[in-house]
């Protein structure tokens, strides 16, 4: 019995996709954050919440994106990035579909309590973003596979994300909040545009068109390069704002930034560039923990 339920659960670990959801949980934390520093308030129920909705909407993203690239035939065994459960027969595409659609359930069940407390505000956010979890990937117009990955993750994963948590927590859509959301938004989107460098050779095979396929290697490597750079120089616009400490949450952008950079410059795209993204999660995280520290301060 137990080696059947680990059976199961491995490939859905895989398939949830760990790496990732530093991006769903970076824009809460910060949010609640500066939620916090502006007003002196936190909730822990609603900062849960936001949290546990935000996980169930990329977790059934990622749940959609595997099942749909397999039957696209959008992941070969060319892939250089982490084995997918669907394309490799680890589970079968009903079962992956039937889970993704079983967190975008918990998903809304969380969305409803928000509504409970802040009203219609709460379906204008989580409705599109409900069907971009699958709309991402599948439907008439699949945003990964035009080009708009780097645009959905800059809105989504940051704009929306961080001002969401701070209207939950606060009320209010504060202007602080908008432009943490770009600083958010930029360093999540580097995950997707490193990961869309590294497989860009099998996506033009595939008929992905990524903005990595769409205009080749010298350009991906320098969006990845104005997506660090706006993010770590943006941060001195905390000065104009009236609370510099925030601005030094950029440094671990400046200095992991600058080796992500090295990295996307001077290495072919291939299996190296897993550690660069490893290194563009960490960057995340990083960027989020010193903001912490430095709004404590």
């Amino acid at each position: 019995m137990i080696r059947h339920v680990t059976r199961f659960l491995m490939p859905c670990l895989l398939a949830a996709r760990p790496k990732t959801l530093p991006a769903a949980i970076v824009p809460v934390w910060a949010g609640c954050v500066l939620a916090w520093k502006l007003s002196g308030q936190f909730d822990l129920t609603l900062a849960m919440l936001t949290l546990a909705g935000s996980l169930c909407i990329q977790i059934a993203t990622n749940f959609f994106n595997d099942a749909i690239d397999a039957k696209k035939g959008a992941d070969t065994e060319r892939r250089l990035g982490p084995r997918r459960v669907t394309a490799s027969g680890m589970l079968k595409p009903q079962t992956v579909m039937s889970i993704a659609i079983g967190f975008l359930i918990l998903a809304v069940l969380c969305g409803h309590q928000l509504y409970q407390v802040r009203g219609w505000p709460i379906l204008a956010i989580g409705i599109p973003s409900l069907f971009l979890a699958y709309g991402y990937t599948g439907g008439p117009v699949p945003l990964a596979y035009r080009g708009l990955g780097e645009l959905f993750v800059i809105l989504f994963f940051g704009f929306v994300a961080v001002a969401g948590t701070v209207f939950i927590q606060t009320g209010g859509w504060p202007r602080e909040s908008w432009w943490l959301g770009l600083q958010i938004g930029l360093l999540s989107a580097v995950l997707i545009s490193i990961n869309n460098f590294r497989d860009r050779e099998e996506d033009a095979t595939t008929g992905k068109r990524t903005l990595a396929v769409r205009f080749g290697p010298k350009f991906s490597a320098a969006m990845i390069w104005l997506e660090i750079k706006v993010a770590a120089f943006t941060g001195l616009v905390w000065i104009a704002f009236g609370k510099p400490m925030l601005m030094f949450s950029s440094i671990p952008v400046f200095l992991l930034g600058a080796r992500i950079i090295w990295g996307v410059l001077t290495l072919p795209p291939g299996p190296a560039f897993n550690r660069l993204l490893a290194l563009a999660g960490l960057q995340l995280i990083l960027f989020a923990a010193l903001f912490h520290f430095a709004a404590t301060l």
